[in-house]
C-alpha cells in the first residue's frame, strides 16, 4: 500500500488542544452486569448502524440543568479519532484543530425545535489526501453518534488545503451519498477502526 503522506508532521503533547480526562485503572476483571445493564444494553443491530442513538439515558435529563455543549466538548469528541493511514489521531496530526471547530447557536434558545449547527473544518496532512473523504466521513459519523439530535453537523475541507476539496466537500454534504457509503461493509471496518481510540 502506497502512504498518501508516507512521513506526516505529529504535533507534540504541549501542541494540543485536547482537555479529554484519559480513564485510568480500568478493572481488569469481568464486570457483572445487573437487569438493568442488560435491558438497557445498545442493540446489536447498532454497532452495525454508525447512525444510531440510544433514547436511553444513564441520568435523568432535565434540560435546564443541563450545561450547554462548547467548541472545546465537540472538539475532545473528534480529536481522538484515528487516521485511517497512520495509527496515530487526527489531533496529532493536525487534521483536526479547536481553531476550526465552530459552534452556531440558535438565537433563541427557548424554542425546542431550534437547532445548533456545528461546523468543523479539516485540514489534511496533504493536499493530494485521498482519504479526505473518509476521514470527513469519520468526523461526521463520530459527532452525529455523539451529539443530540438538536444539532446538525457540516464537515468540510479548509479553504486551499486540499486539491478537489470542492469535491470531497459536496460528497461530505450529500447526505444520500454518506448513507450508502455507510452501507459498504469495508468502508464500515474502516470507520468502526478509527473510532476505537474515542471508546476509550
Amino acid at each position: 500500500m502506497v502512504l498518501d503522506n508516507a512521513n506526516p508532521t505529529i504535533l507534540s503533547e504541549s501542541e494540543l488542544a485536547s482537555h479529554r480526562q484519559r480513564r485510568k485503572g480500568r478493572d481488569a476483571g469481568p464486570k457483572s452486569q445487573s437487569i438493568r445493564d442488560l435491558l438497557m444494553a445498545k442493540p446489536s443491530y447498532a454497532t452495525m448502524d454508525p447512525f444510531y442513538m440510544s433514547d436511553f439515558s444513564e441520568t435523568d435529563s432535565d434540560d435546564s440543568t443541563m450545561e450547554p455543549i462548547d467548541e472545546q466538548e465537540i472538539y475532545d469528541l473528534i480529536a481522538p479519532i484515528s487516521d485511517p493511514e497512520h495509527p496515530t489521531s487526527l489531533e496529532s496530526l493536525g487534521v483536526v484543530k479547536l481553531q476550526d471547530v465552530h459552534l452556531i447557536s440558535p438565537l433563541d434558545l427557548t424554542i425546542p425545535s431550534a437547532l445548533s449547527r456545528v461546523i468543523v473544518e479539516l485540514t489534511p496532512t496533504v493536499s493530494h489526501c485521498s482519504l479526505a473523504t473518509v476521514i470527513g466521513l469519520g468526523v461526521r459519523v463520530r459527532l452525529e453518534q455523539a451529539l443530540p439530535p438538536s444539532y446538525r453537523v457540516e464537515v468540510k475541507i479548509k479553504k486551499d488545503t486540499h486539491n478537489q476539496a470542492e469535491e470531497v466537500n459536496k460528497q461530505l454534504a450529500d447526505k444520500e451519498r454518506v448513507a450508502a457509503a455507510l452501507e459498504n461493509a469495508s468502508l464500515a471496518n474502516i470507520l468502526r477502526t478509527m473510532m476505537k481510540p474515542c471508546e476509550e
